[in-house]
């Protein structure tokens, strides 16, 4: 069985670092009660002139492909995941195209908000078990501090910018194993609106909602709830156990989400690997960003076994199990 292997990894995270002392001189807050609250310590924002979503997702992808070993005309396609791009047309995936040299392979961009890199992961895959595509590149890029009402300080302080990786190759092994869900009932919990709606500009509230808008406690509820359900669902689909698994990949949400997970699951908390304290949430961008880190950190494997998962806007949610 065909399946794609991560042969290739990389990342890119801008300058300029933003801390909770800083954030405490724009809002009321301070930096104990972001890090108790979210793990948080530092985010880095992107000036959004020299690094955008395309320009962060090149770099990024950049990296990946020479951690690959390969000569980018090898690129079958390019899926990106974004919720922020700087560009409506064409897609991030066209420009990362153009930057790396892969003139004629596929490219696409898709947008699944936080689990955006699950969703072109599994689509990469999807390319590759049917024989379309023998290596495909995978990323998410950001820049979520665009839409941030930086006087709302629920919301100012979990985010960053940046941009993660993968190549993937086709290599006989275990087919992709997943688990993707939705629910738009639980949608109205998290959502931004775009501000290009001209005939809207005068309504009531509405240039507010073009901001990032969440209830922390709603998503927290869902996410504490349905993503455990969900790595259990996964486990009992694909036949392999939970006590087995080396590394769950998790999106960088919030550190406390991540421990009550591990709470629920009976896992060690070791084995959640984070690095949100250092980059907030990235949103599609935060799990390539941690797998780049845990392999330069010689914290990553081959034979690894892996749970990756991430949730967002939608509600969306997913999951994955595969050996690194």
């Amino acid at each position: 069985m065909l399946t794609g292997k991560i042969i290739g990894l990389g990342s890119y995270l801008p300058p300029k670092i933003l801390t909770n002392d800083d954030l405490s001189k724009m809002v009321e807050t301070n930096d104990e009660w972001i890090t108790e609250r979210t793990g948080i310590k530092q985010r880095h924002i992107a000036d959004a002139v020299e690094d955008k979503v395309t320009t962060m997702a090149c770099k990024a992808a950049k990296a990946a492909v020479e951690d690959a070993g390969i000569d980018p005309s090898e690129i079958d396609l390019i899926v990106a995941a974004s919720t922020t791009p700087d560009v409506l047309f064409p897609g991030v995936a066209c420009y990362v195209q153009g930057a790396i040299g892969a003139d004629g392979c596929a490219a696409f961009d898709v947008n699944s908000a936080c689990p955006g890199f699950i969703a072109a992961y599994n689509t990469a895959q999807g390319f590759i078990e049917t024989g379309n595509a023998k290596t495909v590149l995978v990323l998410g890029s950001e820049c979520l501090s665009n839409y941030v009402d930086w006087t709302d300080r629920g919301t100012c302080i979990l985010f960053g910018d940046g941009a993660g990786a993968a190549v993937l190759r086709a290599e006989e092994g275990l087919k992709n194993s997943f688990i993707m869900k939705a629910s738009m009932k639980r949608g109205d919990c998290l959502h931004c609106e775009s501000m290009k709606q001209p005939k809207r500009v005068d309504e009531e509230g509405f240039l507010q909602s073009t901001f990032m808008y969440m209830n922390g406690k709603e998503v927290f509820r869902f996410v504490v709830t349905e993503i455990p359900a969900l790595v259990e669902e996964l486990s009992a689909k694909y036949g392999f156990s939970i006590d087995e698994v080396d590394h769950f990949v998790f999106h960088q949400a919030n550190r406390r989400i991540i421990e009550a997970t591990a709470k629920k699951l009976n896992v060690p908390l070791e084995k959640f690997p984070m690095n949100i304290q250092d980059t907030g949430n990235t949103s599609s961008a935060s799990i390539p960003i941690l797998l780049t880190q845990m392999k330069k950190e010689g914290k990553l494997k081959k034979g690894d076994k892996i749970v990756m998962s991430s949730f967002g806007g939608g509600l969306t949610w997913g999951a994955n199990y595969f050996v690194y």
